[in-house]
């Protein structure tokens, strides 16, 4: 893919294309660059990170059970056609059509799990003049879009539990596996030293997961496996002091699933040893090991996890995977509309001086997510008593989790995601926007359960499917789904090699 090093070479490459800006490289963005049609549209997409992460498999290389460049598929690369601009967008203006980019190619957070603001902290006028000085120097610039899609997808919810931010691990990028795998292997390290004693063995070789879904419930089983399958080899004296507990704020984990495939998936994990709690709150994450000396060198991994109305825990690793939050962004630059751009509304009734009337983007009311229509356009509604009224952006579209479909209940989901990606590239390649609307394919949903096990819930004709079966064809869904040849040659292979010879625990 060429490389462009100015605003004014994107022009000259655009051939009287339109301009297509894609926001985001996840599911949603990176599978609509794959399905436009490049010699109708000039994509360009923006992103702080410059690569797209096959998210079902993060799992998997935080053990090792897989190399992480297995989950990542490059933005630049030799078939991709489109531009990239490594960057956040930081303001949208609808009426010149513009997007304001600020560059990300160094930022010191890329490849890790966002959990607020970049300009938290900051009051209006301090961005003003940090704004003023980036433009300067080039870091900050404007770039026009013919249409412009908004997939900037979600960052990671911590409900403003003290310490979850400083102290926890996530697991929504391939910097977080990373993390977590050093972090994990650090953990046993310090148990085997023989200045450590049991009491710090224990709790530093207990590990938490906090959610139930199947991103915290997949995490627990690859664990578990490592620990009986590897560790057990490795370190026979400790895992008699390993420990895995999930914690869930809901009566019951998976709660996407069948109930009875939800509690196939409890009782094994009972019978694997791995702990299952909830209805529980967690109230704080702190550093230091509770009832232990706080000068003990062996015990400087340690947390406390903080349950409502239970004694402290002593833990090592804290994995938190309890839902999403809305992406900043869209309250910052896109809730307001602050110049009303009336050659790109399309209005669903009438409205009086409409020019006159502040405007605001539809936002969920629970959610924060951006309104779409079910063609996937931006809705918009005006202040005041006009406020029942409607319409509809031209050619601002929004794709992903930071979008819902307005009346409408989809999951946020990877699925659902790609699917709406798919549905839009497909009428902009064939400009049929008018003749259908989207409608989402269920195609089910499954999640690994540990000892080579799995569940399937409803995947189109197959149905409920739990047990080894479903191993297999959760094995054969991910592999299928992944996005070049390259990776659906490189997992296999590293499944057979860590089958073979065990995972590669080396610590970097």
């Amino acid at each position: 893919m060429a490389a462009f090093g100015s605003k004014t070479d994107l022009d000259r490459t655009r051939d009287y294309r339109e301009r297509v800006i894609i926001l985001g490289s996840g599911w949603a963005g990176y599978t609509l660059c794959q399905q436009l049609d490049h010699k109708k549209y000039q994509v360009v997409i923006v992103s702080p990170r410059s690569y797209f992460v096959f998210t079902p498999l993060l799992a998997s290389t935080s053990v090792g059970t897989l190399e992480f460049r297995t989950a990542l598929e490059p933005i630049r690369n030799r078939r991709n056609k489109a531009s990239f601009i490594q960057g956040w967008a930081d303001n949208v203006d609808l009426y010149n059509k513009t997007v304001t980019i600020e560059e990300a190619v160094v930022d010191p957070n890329q490849g890790l799990a966002l959990t607020g603001s970049r300009h938290e902290g900051k009051d209006q006028s301090q961005l003003q003049t940090e704004n003023a000085s980036k433009s300067k120097s080039g870091q900050l610039f404007d770039l026009r879009y013919d249409k412009l899609i908004i997939g900037v997808g979600c960052y990671n919810q911590t409900f403003g539990v003290p310490g979850v931010i400083q102290h926890a691990n996530f697991l929504k990028d391939v910097g977080d596996a990373r993390k977590i795998r050093k972090r994990l292997l650090e953990c046993f390290e310090t148990a085997a030293l023989p200045t450590t004693p049991d009491n710090v063995r224990r709790q530093i070789l207990h590990f938490a997961v906090v959610g139930g879904g199947p991103t915290g419930i997949e995490f627990s089983a690859e664990l578990h496996d490592l620990i009986h399958e590897d560790m057990a080899r490795i370190y026979p004296g400790l895992i008699k002091f390993t420990k895995i507990t999930v914690f869930d704020v809901s009566p019951n984990v998976l709660s996407q699933f069948d109930s009875k495939l939800a509690k196939f998936a409890s009782d094994h994990f009972a019978r694997s040893g791995i702990d299952i709690r909830t209805s529980r709150r967690i109230q704080s994450l702190s550093p230091g090991l509770p009832d232990v000396d706080p000068h003990l060198q062996s015990a400087r991994l340690g947390l406390t996890l903080q349950v409502k109305g239970e004694p402290d825990e002593g833990i090592g690793m804290c994995i938190w995977s309890t839902g999403l939050m809305m992406n900043p962004f869209i309250q910052q630059a896109l809730s307001e509309i602050r110049r009303f751009p009336p050659n790109e509304v399309i209005f669903k009734s009438k409205v009086e001086d409409a020019q006159k009337v502040d405007w605001h983007i539809m936002q969920d009311p629970k959610t924060g997510s951006i309104v779409t229509n079910d063609r996937l356009r931006v809705l918009i509604t005006p202040d005041g008593p006009h406020g029942a009224m409607k319409a509809h952006l031209r050619d601002v579209f929004a794709i992903g989790d930071c979008s819902v479909i307005e009346n409408k209940q989809y999951p946020a989901t990877a699925q659902v995601a790609s699917q709406k990606a798919i549905w839009l590239a497909r009428r902009l390649n064939r400009q049929d926007l008018h003749t259908t609307r989207f409608a989402f394919n269920n195609m089910g949903i499954m999640a690994y359960i540990g000892n080579w096990r799995a569940i399937v819930d409803g995947a189109k004709g197959v149905g409920n499917v739990s047990g080894r079966t479903a191993w297999v064809l959760w094995r054969g869904a991910y592999l299928a789904k992944s996005i070049s040849w390259r990776n659906r040659i490189l997992i296999p292979m590293y499944w057979f090699l860590n089958w073979a010879f065990g995972r590669d625990i080396s610590r970097f």
